[in-house]
C-alpha cells in the first residue's frame, strides 16, 4: 500500500447499505475510490460493480482481501458476519470500517478490537449520526453553551421496516428494531453527552405489526441514565407507516433545539399518479409525500466516508471507533435484558454465553 493519494476501498455487500457506501465514496472523490466489491449472491457483485463503475468484483470477500492495493474494507453484511470478517480483514493488513451494530456479542467485540490492535489497523464504527449536519450543528451549539447544562437528549428513528430480508431473521441480526436502529440512538446520546458513562438502562420492546415476518421486536422505547444526571430517551420503530422519521431533541436548563432530518429538507408534494422516489423507506409516492433532496449528504454518509478515508491517511483521528461500538453493544444487551425482566439494568452489564442479544428478552 502506497500510503498516499486516494484511499483504495473494497466493499463487502451489494444491497442497500453497500449502495450507500458506494454512492457516498463517489461524492468524496478527492479522498477515496472504490476499486472492488464482494458479494456471495450470484450475479450481485458483478451487477453492483457495473452500476457504480467499480473495476473488480468477487463472490468471496476473502479473495478480495488478497488484492494488495486495497487499504480499507467496509462491511455492509448481516450482523452475524461482522466479527469474522473484521478479523479476516485485519489479518490481511487492511483497515476496517464496520457497519452498525458492531457485532452480536461482547466477546466478538473484544475479539474484533483486540485483533485490529494487534495487526496495527484501524477499526472504525460506521455511525453516521456523528456526521449528520443538523445533529453536528446541535452538538456545536451545545458545546458553545447555548442550552446550559443538558438534562435530556432524545433521538428517534421510525419507518415501516428494513429493506433486507436478513434484518427480520434474528439468527443473522441478533434482534429486531433495537439492534437495527436503537444502536443509532444509543451512540448518539453517548456522543452528544461527551461519552459520560451510562449508569442504567430501562427498555420496553414489543412486536406490534410484523409478527408474521420476525421473532424480533418491531417497536422500542429505551431510557438511558447517565452518571452526570442527564437522561437519554430513544424511540425506534419498524411499525410506523408513511416513510422515514428521524429526529433529535436537546433540552438544557437554558434552552433547547429540535433537529428533524426531513422536514427542513423536504418538498411538500401532492401527486395523483406517483413518481420515482421520495425518501428512504417511503412505501408510496401517491397523495401527499415529502420528497427530500441531497438525502445522503443530509444523513451524513459522504462526510463519514471522507472522515474515515482521512483517518487511513493519518490526517484525522477516528470519531467513531470499535470501542464506541462495544459500548453500544453492552447497552443493547442491557436493553434486551431490561425488556425481558421489566426492570432497570445497571451498567456494567456483561453476561456470559449470550448468543444473540434477543435471547435476553425472550427464548426463541
Amino acid at each position: 500500500m502506497s500510503g498516499t493519494g486516494r484511499v483504495k476501498v473494497g466493499i463487502i455487500g451489494s444491497r442497500f447499505e453497500a449502495e450507500i457506501h458506494a454512492e457516498s465514496f463517489k461524492m468524496v472523490p478527492d479522498e477515496a475510490e472504490v476499486v472492488a466489491v464482494a458479494s456471495p449472491t450470484p450475479g450481485n457483485a458483478e451487477a453492483f460493480a457495473k452500476r457504480f463503475g467499480i473495476p473488480r468484483f468477487f463472490t468471496d470477500y476473502r479473495q478480495m482481501l488478497v488484492e494488495k492495493d486495497i487499504e480499507l474494507v467496509t462491511i455492509a453484511a448481516p450482523n452475524a458476519l461482522h466479527a469474522q470478517m473484521t478479523v479476516d480483514i485485519a489479518k490481511a493488513g487492511k483497515h476496517v470500517l464496520c457497519e452498525k451494530p458492531l457485532c452480536m456479542t461482547l466477546e466478538e467485540a473484544d475479539w474484533m478490537i483486540d485483533t485490529c490492535k494487534q495487526q496495527g489497523v484501524l477499526l472504525m464504527y460506521a455511525e453516521e449520526l456523528f456526521f449528520t449536519p443538523k445533529y453536528v450543528r446541535a452538538k456545536q451549539m451545545a458545546d458553545e453553551g447555548a442550552f446550559g447544562k443538558i438534562y435530556l437528549v432524545k433521538q428517534s428513528e421510525k419507518h415501516f421496516g428494513p429493506h433486507g430480508d436478513w434484518f427480520w431473521d434474528v439468527e443473522r441480526s441478533g434482534g429486531g428494531v433495537m439492534m437495527d436502529m436503537g444502536c443509532h440512538g444509543i451512540a448518539f446520546c453517548y456522543w452528544f453527552l461527551d461519552r459520560v458513562p451510562i449508569k442504567s438502562v430501562y427498555c420496553h420492546l414489543a412486536t406490534h405489526v410484523h409478527a408474521d415476518k420476525t421473532k424480533g421486536d418491531d417497536d422500542a422505547l429505551c431510557i438511558l441514565e447517565f452518571e452526570d444526571g442527564a437522561t437519554g430517551v430513544i424511540e425506534d420503530s419498524w411499525a410506523r407507516r408513511g416513510g422515514m422519521h428521524d429526529r433529535a431533541e436537546i433540552y438544557g436548563e437554558g434552552g433547547l433545539t429540535v433537529a428533524d432530518l426531513h422536514m427542513g429538507n423536504a418538498l411538500p408534494t401532492f401527486s395523483e399518479y406517483g413518481y420515482g422516489y421520495a425518501v428512504e423507506k417511503a412505501p408510496t409516492t401517491k397523495g401527499w409525500t415529502y420528497p427530500v433532496y441531497e438525502e445522503l449528504w443530509n444523513y451524513g454518509f459522504p462526510q463519514e466516508m471522507r472522515h474515515f478515508a482521512r483517518c487511513v491517511r493519518g490526517k484525522e483521528t477516528p470519531q467513531a471507533t470499535g470501542e464506541d461500538g462495544r459500548v453500544v453493544q453492552e447497552v443493547l444487551y442491557a436493553c434486551y435484558q431490561s425488556a425481558g425482566t421489566g426492570a432497570k439494568v445497571q451498567l456494567p452489564f456483561r453476561p456470559k454465553g449470550v448468543k444473540r442479544p434477543i435471547d435476553l428478552w425472550k427464548k426463541i
